[in-house]
């Protein structure tokens, strides 16, 4: 059975060339998923939740993402209103484009990819907080402005509707968007599979939406 029937949630990581997918695997494993790595654009009917990490840029991610078949049912997937997480530039992928290396991507989220403006350095790496717009389960238990760990140079830019999907900001010079929720869709900018106590946390609760 699917979905309530498992005792451990199946959550798909696209596994796309890209990513920290051992220590992804390990920390959803730890907070009570069972992982499931998709590499192609097969196996998305057994799942009950789906996981897009990454390092790199976009415009590669997005040619590996067509070449495996995966970028048509991640769309249907976001479509469906099931649960979905972004990380770091699998959140990026969500906008319309990217000004990295002008690539389209998956155009689930009004707007751009930017570079991080008046930042004091790029890439912009290590511990920052991340301030709450509003209130979400995905940080439940977690104290607003809590530390997480970041690597990135660019961040997506909400545009028109989009923009109230906001759901986090931090700042490295200026503001920019840390997490993003619109209904069963959401993002997060740095790594919590590497981000401690607080990142676990996140991860549990973006597992216990899926379970729910």
């Amino acid at each position: 059975m699917k979905g309530l029937g498992r005792i451990r949630p199946a959550i798909g990581v696209i596994d796309y060339g890209a990513g920290n997918l051992v220590s992804i695997e390990q920390a959803l494993t730890s907070v009570g998923a069972e992982v499931r790595f998709i590499t192609d654009g097969a196996g998305f009917e057994t799942l009950d939740g789906l996981v897009v990490p990454g390092v790199g840029a976009a415009g590669p991610a997005m040619e590996r993402l067509q070449d495996r078949g995966s970028v048509a049912p991640i769309r249907d997937w976001v479509a469906s209103g099931r649960p979905f997480l972004g990380i770091c530039l699998g959140l990026q992928l969500l906008f319309d484009g990217s000004d990295e290396d002008g690539a389209a991507t998956l155009g689930l989220l009004r707007g751009r990819t930017t570079r991080l403006s008046d930042a004091p350095t790029l890439p912009h790496i290590g511990w920052n907080q991340v301030v709450r717009t509003r209130d979400h389960r995905l940080f439940e238990g977690i104290p607003d402005g809590a530390d997480f760990y970041f690597v990135h140079s660019y961040a997506g830019v909400p545009d028109g509707s989009a923009t109230e999907a906001v759901l986090a900001t931090t700042e490295h010079g200026s503001s920019f968007v840390s997490a993003v929720a619109d209904g069963a869709l959401l993002g997060v900018q740095f790594h919590p599979e590497r981000s401690g106590r607080d990142g676990l946390r996140l991860l549990a609760n973006f597992v216990t939406l899926v379970a729910a």
